[in-house]
């Protein structure tokens, strides 16, 4: 595989194939990504982490490709149909629409429309009908008409779906469609019927339409997720009329009768087959887009909070703010250690803001607080508004930190394992105050996708996220567990 992919790569990525090849080679021989760029610079001719990535994504979607190409030729070839020529294109290719584009006629299908046309021994008819050089196409089929073809008109209709099948299989015309989904395509959005006020936080896309072109990754990540909700009825659309008169100038030869048998089949072909296959195509390409985009997003909010400069070894006083169960309250040490915790009720119900006030200002001097890490969800303002109101013995910072995934780390194992005396509510003022001290070693026990820096994180591909936290946050992250 490495001597037939590394030439393709090298021109894809404007690097030396012999670096390439010699890059795979590692990746093959099972070397991670940040090894390879930090440890085999003189074997890869100095590639940073980035350029290895994407010399391992082509190498996977290559080989992947390579197994589908042998797939397709096989199943061809079963059905005797494998040309030189076909097989020549198939093999050369590294297209994966033009490659789906070649084995689409012989695909095994469904029972459609076409296919049992010709089981009713149409197809000679839907042939001369093709040529548009009979005059009288309605004469012709009576020659066709048994006990499965009562009428002329049904030996006619069969014909045109075996013609508009054809259309649809044809190459240029399908990319002839694709290139007005290029330039044309529109995506629209409607709520469905009866869903308005379960959906009411997707009222901007009840009536939605743009240029595909145009929409922005996270609108396209929203309405996906309304459609997957079952909220919104998603399409895409190009000019219609511009891609049917494409069609028709591409396969209809006069102004015959049988010419108007072809137009006929030509718009059926269209919105039946034509349409909705390549509207499939482009909704995966157009996700796609989205994903690549919300992931680098991710990927870069991720890094700039991993690497945030800790406030270092200081005794921290967590808080996790809420309203009727309290504020928690956690007092560490310079290394993080739990010296103390308990709750205050500073807020409605319970207004016991003296109290409360009395026993933070205790802490702080009993512990020697240095600074106070509150955390960022429900009563965030208004607890920062009582701490910062409170008169200490001493200087001390207040800070609002970010509690995304919080929670999650105060109910997993590792916490757990920490902690196992304490429930989950200390567990996430814990994580709460060392995440001020140093973000990196406390946000590396927290699933990425949890933190709360994406955009649309949970719907875009999973496989992809993954991977792309990519080489920089993975040497952070092991940096970060040791």
């Amino acid at each position: 595989m490495t001597i037939a992919f590394h030439t393709l790569i090298s021109k894809a990525l404007s690097i030396p194939a012999g670096q390439v090849e010699r890059t795979m080679t590692l990746l093959q021989e099972g070397a991670t990504i940040p090894f390879i760029s930090r440890y085999q610079k003189e074997v890869t001719g100095g590639l940073d982490e980035v350029q290895i990535s994407q010399i391992k994504d082509l190498s996977d979607k290559f080989t992947e490709l390579h197994k589908r190409k042998e797939t397709i030729l096989s199943s061809i070839e079963e059905q005797g149909k494998l040309t030189p020529e076909l097989k020549k294109r198939i093999q050369e290719s590294w297209d994966t629409t033009e490659i789906e584009d070649l084995y689409l006629p012989y695909k095994p299908k469904r029972v459609t429309k076409a296919e049992i046309a010709r089981k009713k021994g149409l197809e000679p008819l839907a042939k001369v009908i093709m040529l548009q050089q009979e005059a009288h196409p309605d004469l012709k089929a009576e020659a066709f008409l048994n006990d499965e073809v009562a009428t002329t008109e049904e030996a006619l209709q069969g014909a045109r779906d075996i013609i508009a099948e054809w259309v649809n299989e044809n190459e240029e015309a399908r990319n002839s469609v694709r290139n007005s989904f290029s330039h044309t395509a529109v995506i629209t959005s409607k709520v469905i019927k009866g869903k308005e006020e379960e959906g009411a936080k997707y009222r901007d896309y009840f009536d939605f339409s743009e240029s595909l072109n145009r929409c922005t990754s996270h609108r396209l990540l929203a309405l996906r997720r309304g459609e997957a909700e079952g909220i919104l009825r998603v399409s895409i659309a190009p000019d219609t009329e511009n891609c049917i008169e494409r069609l028709k100038r591409r396969f209809i030869k006069g102004r015959n009768p049988s010419s108007g048998q072809v137009s006929i089949a030509i718009e059926d072909s269209f919105k039946r087959l034509l349409k909705p296959s390549i509207e499939t195509e482009f909704a995966n390409l157009s996700k796609g887009k989205a994903d690549e985009e919300a992931i680098r997003v991710f990927t870069e909010n991720l890094r700039q909070l991993l690497l945030a400069p800790p406030l270092g070894q200081k005794r921290i006083l967590g808080v996790d703010p809420g309203y009727r169960t309290g504020c928690k309250l956690v007092c560490l040490d310079a290394q993080g250690t739990l010296l103390h915790n308990e709750t205050i009720y500073p807020h409605p119900p319970q207004n016991e803001k003296s109290k409360a006030a009395g026993k933070v200002a205790q802490l702080v001097s009993t512990y020697a607080i240095k600074a106070i890490a509150i955390g960022n969800g429900t009563a965030s303002r208004e607890t920062e508004q009582f701490i910062t109101n409170i008169r200490y013995d001493r200087k001390v910072q207040v800070f609002v930190v970010s509690e995304n995934g919080a929670s999650i780390y105060s109910a997993s194992k590792i916490a757990r394992e920490e902690f196992p005396e304490y429930d989950v509510t200390v567990r996430g003022a814990i994580s709460i105050g060392r995440r001020l001290a140093g973000p990196l070693a406390e946000l590396v026990k927290i699933d990425p996708k949890s933190i709360g820096v994406g955009q649309y994180q949970h719907d875009v591909d999973q496989f992809a996220l993954k991977k792309k936290p990519g080489p920089d946050c993975e040497k952070l992250c092991e940096y970060g567990r040791s």
